[in-house]
């Protein structure tokens, strides 16, 4: 094909990279690294980190586990960072591949980053190439696949070009790591669980794992090439531009631990209780208007975390009584609070055929409330905020990540941690491999709910 994918991924540099899509890797990283600090207690993270103890040992290889620190293999470790992560449904994602890069991306560097030394700068500029690959990797496997799959399926491919690069292969055998991650990533059915929510969730853990053991197999003369989704002349056009447009900066950033397809449901109803001021106790009744995929979030009493996420009415009367949403609400014993089920049950969900239409560029929800006192009150069409359009400003993300990351890492840890990585690469800050070695520091000690 026209464009040189292998050759960007083996040879892109720090400087080849423009200032802003710099500063968008780390705004990642420190969104990915919040999220995956505030899902250190919740039971997935739990289960999947022992699973990993147990089940991939970390052999001649080995790498640690993401605010854990027990060593595993570089595929257990990328498995169960990409998972965690994936626990908390608050990390980034990208609207035309309607998924998630970052999620497996960053476990799967971590885990590279461990078996192979490098600076701060290469780790960037590695996170950099994972966000550009997972992105395109994504359009291009939607655009050529008869179903909607998670997003482990394309988050394979950008995790095995990682690796080639980190492990230092050659052209050749990035392209048959590449074909090995595209064959076995999982093409798992993204709209089971969304009408089946359980701990499966986006297929990012498993994508994570299996890029990385491509990378692995790859280095020792196992064979897969082409990965069609790259290599494919009908799909070139999703790789004209590579290095040219940086869809590191089109990443969307959440607010809340919810699936994105919830959130402008959520941003509708607060936009009204801020407005008119009234409480739950008020409604007589609630309509929920949304697309298609939205609408489908239909589980009114969750009696789990991943439900919960996985709802449009729990989310949106758990922020009506509280005035936001944060872990807490979306987990233990939230999830038996009889006032937000209450409304939750009563809430009525309307697909509306206005809001499909721009599905998924824009995801759109509107909300009316029927108060007791007569009161009919009308959002209008309402987007979540932190789209690429609409982006969230460096304090607004700063305060997320204390947020997220604090409850788990206490106040201390969660400052280092923030500073550190608005630091990593720029002149002056934390550079180098001294840079990464702080980093790892941070990330891979033990927190108090081991």
């Amino acid at each position: 094909m026209g464009t040189d994918t292998v050759g960007f991924v083996q040879r892109l540099s720090w400087l080849d990279i423009p200032v802003s899509a710099r500063h968008a890797a780390r705004r990642a990283l420190l969104d990915l690294l919040g999220v995956a600090a505030s899902a250190v207690p919740v039971p997935l993270s739990k289960i999947i980190r022992g699973h990993a103890v147990t089940c991939f040992g970390a052999g001649g290889s080995p790498a640690r586990i993401l605010f854990d620190g027990r060593p595993v293999s570089a595929p257990g470790a990328a498995l169960a960072g990409a998972f965690s992560i994936d626990a908390i449904d608050a990390h980034d994602g990208y609207k035309p591949a309607k998924g998630h890069v970052g999620c497996g991306v960053l476990p799967a560097l971590l885990a590279y980053a461990e078996l192979q030394p490098m600076s701060a700068e290469e780790f960037l500029t590695c996170l950099v190439i994972g966000y550009e690959f997972g992105s395109r990797a994504g359009d291009a496997l939607h655009a050529s696949a008869c179903d909607y799959h998670t997003s482990g399926a394309w988050v394979a491919v950008a995790c095995a070009a990682l690796g080639s690069r980190a492990l230092d292969l050659g052209d050749n055998q990035c392209r048959e790591a590449m074909g090995i991650a595209e064959y076995h990533g999982p093409r798992s059915q993204m709209m089971r669980c969304i009408d089946h929510p359980t701990m499966v969730k986006d297929g990012s853990g498993w994508g994570a794992m299996a890029g990385v053991s491509a990378a692995l197999l790859a280095a020792e003369g196992f064979t897969g090439a082409p990965a069609v989704t790259v290599e494919d002349e009908k799909l070139s056009s999703y790789w004209n531009d590579l290095g040219q447009r940086w869809l590191v900066e089109e990443q969307y950033i959440k607010p809340y631990p919810v699936c994105r397809w919830a959130q402008p449901a959520v941003v509708a109803a607060l936009a009204l209780k801020t407005k008119h001021n009234f409480v739950i106790d008020d409604i007589e009744n609630l309509e929920l208007r949304s697309f298609h995929e939205s609408v489908r979030l239909s589980t009114a009493a969750p009696t789990t975390t991943e439900q919960a996420q996985y709802s449009l009415p729990f989310p949106v009367a758990a922020a009506l009584e509280h005035g936001d949403i944060n872990v807490g609400h979306i987990s233990g014993d939230s999830l038996k609070d009889k006032r937000v089920l209450a409304l939750s049950r009563r809430i009525k969900l309307k697909e509306v055929e206005a809001y499909n239409e721009p599905f998924p560029q824009r995801r759109i929800s509107s909300v009316v409330i029927h108060l007791k006192d007569g009161r009919v009150l009308d959002s209008g069409p309402a987007e979540a905020a932190g789209d690429p359009e609409n982006p969230f400003d460096d304090q607004v993300l700063s305060e997320k990540f204390h947020t997220f990351a604090g409850p788990t890492l206490g106040d201390q840890r969660t400052q280092e941690l923030h500073d550190l990585v608005w630091s990593l690469g720029v002149s002056g800050g934390a550079e180098g491999s001294a840079g990464m070695a702080q980093l790892q520091n941070l990330i891979y000690a033990p927190t108090r709910f081991q």
